[in-house]
């Protein structure tokens, strides 16, 4: 692999992909009214003459290109990932300077990627075991032409590294830059999953929220996850602990 321009481009298509979030990010109403996007910037300046603090909810707007924002219903799970960004929370295609909206094939795959960061942030602020946070599921479509890593996985290795993001920070930046939409690549943490790391929200469509979701950490790992609605309650499997 001599370089990005290596990599194949893929057209992905998948519906009832899934995102996991948490419940704690409430919808943005801007990015949920009816209004055009293109409007969005005149009704910022309007809600600050009276709601100051309309920034922080909205987050940094110029950071989606005009015409690659989305609105309406659910546009808050695809233009919250891009308008609130922070280098205190880097990812694996991006340093924090840049937001990307990951997601998975199915519901497995996203259960598995957010498990893993979430035992892993437990275990760093040594938190007590219970149940301990709230997730809800995003299904929603995908559909772009996107850089794919899934048949070179072994050539590129360094990108799909379990425990290091520099070199796929390195080559997400680079195949930005270049213009790309996204890249797709192997789930690190579900075998057999695949993953889409977007950089923009128009490559996703149709957002639905699904269930909500408790995950129950016994103070090594995620051992448990409960359906909120339903109250049904499903031991996680084939995941090592976090020391």
């Amino acid at each position: 692999m001599s370089g990005t321009a290596d990599i194949p481009v893929s057209r992905v298509e998948w519906k009832g992909a899934v995102r996991i979030i948490r419940s704690a990010f409430p919808p943005i109403d801007l990015f949920e009214d009816i209004a055009d996007p293109a409007d969005w910037p005149l009704l910022i300046s309007a809600e600050q003459k009276t709601n100051p603090r309309i920034m922080a909810t909205i987050g940094n707007l110029d950071l989606v290109p005009e015409g690659r924002r989305v609105g309406g219903n659910g546009a808050s799970y695809l233009m919250a990932p891009f308008t609130h960004v922070s280098t205190d929370r880097p990812s694996r295609f991006t340093d924090g300077n840049y937001g990307v909206l990951y997601v998975g094939d199915r519901f497995e795959t996203a259960l598995f990627e957010t498990i893993h960061h979430h035992a892993r942030f437990m275990a760093r602020t040594k938190e007590a075991p219970g149940w301990t946070s709230q997730f809800r599921e995003i299904v929603m479509s995908v559909d772009a032409g996107l850089h794919d890593l899934r048949q070179l996985a072994g050539e590129l290795v360094p990108a799909l590294n379990a425990d290091s993001y520099a070199a796929s920070q390195a080559l997400a930046q680079q195949l930005r830059g270049a213009g790309s939409d996204g890249i797709a690549y192997p789930s690190v943490r579900h075998p057999d999953g695949e993953c889409v790391a977007l950089f923009y929200p128009d490559c996703a469509s149709n957002p639905l929220q699904g269930r909500h979701l408790d995950y129950h950490w016994d103070g090594q790992r995620v051992d448990l996850v409960r359906d909120a609605g339903s109250g049904s309650v499903f031991r996680v499997v084939n995941l090592p602990s976090i020391g």
